[in-house]
């Protein structure tokens, strides 16, 4: 079987700074536009600029780990073939109707010169637009796919089970039951119904290979009790400590945010589980800094993080302008923390309740250095909806969010649960229903 050549677009590099181990075997082709690109992004310093510094350090370090030059190829010892593709042409064919004054278009032609020769040739982007425009001109193309989960079959952590009425009792009467015919993974919830119309809600224990009950919260949560089933398990999930890693997940009005600040406020405030909470989100797509906004820090963030502050209205109480005393309280404690995604890479966080919200913006590689941050005895939490990105190059597939949920579902450390069931008012449940 013949190498392929594929060429690679810029956003596949900031995508996954270790695209390059990828393509085993074949050519990888690296337009000289896209080191013009990275090269303009390198002194960024955000999770892009990150990735930037990471790909350009693989480049430098070519000649130790492999055989040739990155004019002629790169040989490395899985048999991939790594070069600089220099080549343009001053006559651009009539089949090539984009201006070369443009990056991209100029990527873009030096996947066609080889085109042209005869070449078999693959270009590899995340922009939907540029696959688009190569396939338009002849080449075949591919989506950066090695990062990436179905987002239509993403594990869901719980399911529904029928069983006898005299089962169900069982389960209530000794707060555990055997199913030795089903198989489940780790802290996945079952919701149990019966022809005879009972029910009953239990967690798989791993460490004891039964369904057991969920756990007794004998009070509201600073305010918030669980609506639906969906939330009774999200709740459940997000109080054990045991459960380093949380992820729910959904359309807006579910509740994600708000039952994720709830058990916050419970574990830090009430309890002193954990030292403080900490709450991020994506500043703007593609993780731009902040500093584009005028004030200090703390005003910058208070337009991003308006969210995070109606819910801990809602939570403490508080309406209107000015804050009521457990608010201020609350946000005097110094136990919470707004901070910006881009600014959580180099830190560590020990002993923290950390809530990242609307993480479907993120991309794998970003939601790895989050999660790597947490220290000895710290929760994370990712909340989101899929089907909701600003992220041009992120899809419901490959973003960070399902791609943890892909990553982590056989894990006994984590859990998830997707919400689908609208509380926000009969109008958010009617428009997600409808629209």
């Amino acid at each position: 079987m013949s190498k392929k050549n594929y060429v690679i677009d810029t956003n596949v590099l900031l995508h996954d700074p270790d695209a390059l181990s990828d393509f085993e075997g074949n050519n990888i082709i690296i337009p000289l536009a896209v080191l013009e690109e990275l090269d303009s992004m390198k002194r960024f310093r955000d999770e892009l600029g990150k990735s930037v510094r990471a790909v350009l350090r693989f480049f430098d370090s070519l000649k130790e780990l492999g055989k040739g030059d990155l004019r002629t190829g790169v040989k490395m010892p899985n048999g991939t073939t790594i070069r600089i593709q220099l080549e343009t042409r001053a006559k651009v064919s009539p089949e090539f109707a984009l201006s070369l004054s443009s990056n991209k278009y100029r990527i873009l032609m030096a996947a066609y010169v080889l085109y042209e020769k005869g070449e078999p040739v693959v270009f590899v982007s995340k922009d939907l637009t540029m696959r688009v425009k190569a396939e338009a001109i002849g080449l075949e193309v591919q989506d950066y796919e090695n990062q990436k989960f179905s987002y239509d079959s993403i594990y869901k952590g719980y399911r529904s089970i029928e069983l006898s009425k005299h089962d169900i009792d069982h389960f209530y009467k000794d707060g555990r039951l055997s199913l030795p015919n089903e198989t489940f993974l780790p802290n996945e919830y079952c919701i149990f119904t019966s022809p005879e119309k009972s029910s009953a809600v239990g967690k798989y224990d791993a460490k004891s290979g039964q369904v057991v009950s969920l756990l007794q919260i004998k009070s509201d949560i600073w305010g918030i009790s669980p609506l639906n089933v969906e939330q009774r398990c999200a709740l459940d999930l997000l109080m054990r400590e045991e459960i380093k890693l949380t992820t729910l997940i959904g359309p807006a009005g579910t509740g994600k945010t708000l039952l994720a600040l709830a058990v916050g406020l419970r574990k830090v405030f009430d309890e002193g589980a954990y030292t403080r909470i900490l709450v991020s989100r994506p500043i703007v797509p593609l993780g731009r800094d902040i500093g584009y906004l005028p004030g200090l820090k703390e005003e910058k963030l208070l337009h991003w993080m308006q969210p995070i502050y109606d819910n801990l209205d809602i939570l403490c109480g508080s309406s209107g302008d000015e804050p009521n005393e457990t608010l201020r309280w609350v946000t005097d404690s110094k136990k919470l923390e707004m901070e910006a995604v881009t600014y959580i890479r180099g830190r560590s966080f020990p002993k923290i309740y950390m809530i990242i919200d609307e993480a479907q913006n993120l991309t794998p590689h970003e939601v790895k250095t989050i999660i790597s941050r947490a220290g000895s005895g710290t929760k994370v939490v990712l909340t989101g909806d899929p089907t909701q990105i600003d992220n041009p190059y992120l899809d419901k597939d490959s973003n960070g969010l399902t791609y943890s949920v892909g990553c982590f579902k056989e894990k006994k450390i984590f859990g998830t649960i997707f919400m689908e069931k609208t509380e926000r008012s009969e109008l958010a449940a009617l428009a997600a229903e409808v629209m």
